[in-house]
C-alpha cells in the first residue's frame, strides 16, 4: 500500500484566506483509491452546498466549492478528473490529452463519498475502484486540487503545487503525487 498525505495551497494571485487550510491523505492498496480531505479554519466564509437527499452526477461542479483530483497513467497523456461536491453531487470526466477530448466517463455510473460538515471542518472521504479505468500494475499520477468558492462569490484555487501564471489544475506537471 502506498499512502502519502497533502497540503493544498492557493494560487498566488488570488486573495489568500490565512484561516484556510486544506490537508489530507491518498492511498492506494492494489486498485482502490481512498483520498480524504480535510479542509479546516472559518467555514462561516465559504459557500458550501447542503447536503443533497439524492446525490447525482452532476455537470460544472466546480463552479462552487469543490474538491478534485486528477488521476493520469504514468507515461500516458490519458487522464481522468474527479470532481466530489460537498452536496454529494458528483462527475468523472476523460481526457486524451491536455484540456483535449473531454467526455463523461461511463464506467463510473455513482461514486459514492462521505461529506461530515462539522463546525471548524469539512471532511471529505472517497474509496473508489480503479478496476474500470486502469490496470493495477499500472503506475499513476495524481494531482490534488480544490476549488473554494467564497460567500462573496470570490473563488480561490487550490492545488499541491502551481506550475503556471494562471491556476491550472490541468496541466501534468500538477501531477505530483506518484501510486
Amino acid at each position: 500500500m502506498n499512502n502519502q498525505i497533502f497540503s493544498l495551497q492557493p494560487f498566488p494571485s488570488t486573495e489568500s484566506f490565512p484561516n484556510l487550510k486544506i490537508t489530507g491523505n491518498i492511498s492506494r492498496n492494489a486498485n482502490q483509491l481512498a483520498i480524504d480531505y480535510n479542509l479546516g479554519g472559518d467555514l462561516k466564509e465559504i459557500a458550501i452546498s447542503s447536503a443533497s437527499n439524492a446525490p447525482s452526477r452532476k455537470y460544472e461542479l466546480w463552479e462552487d466549492t469543490c474538491f478534485e483530483f486528477f488521476l493520469g497513467i504514468k507515461d500516458s497523456q490519458r487522464y481522468w478528473e474527479f470532481n466530489l461536491s460537498p452536496a454529494g453531487h458528483w462527475n468523472v470526466y476523460r481526457f486524451d490529452g491536455y484540456r483535449q477530448g473531454m467526455q463523461e466517463e461511463t464506467a463510473f455510473e455513482k461514486l459514492p463519498f462521505s461529506v461530515q460538515n462539522q463546525t471548524d471542518a469539512l471532511v471529505l472521504a472517497l474509496d473508489v475502484d480503479l478496476d474500470k479505468i486502469v490496470s493495477v500494475n499500472q503506475a499513476i499520477e495524481v494531482g490534488i486540487t480544490t476549488v473554494i468558492k467564497h460567500r462573496d462569490g470570490e473563488v480561490t484555487y487550490w492545488a499541491l503545487t502551481h506550475q503556471s501564471a494562471e491556476a491550472d489544475f490541468h496541466l501534468r506537471d500538477g501531477f505530483i503525487i506518484e501510486l
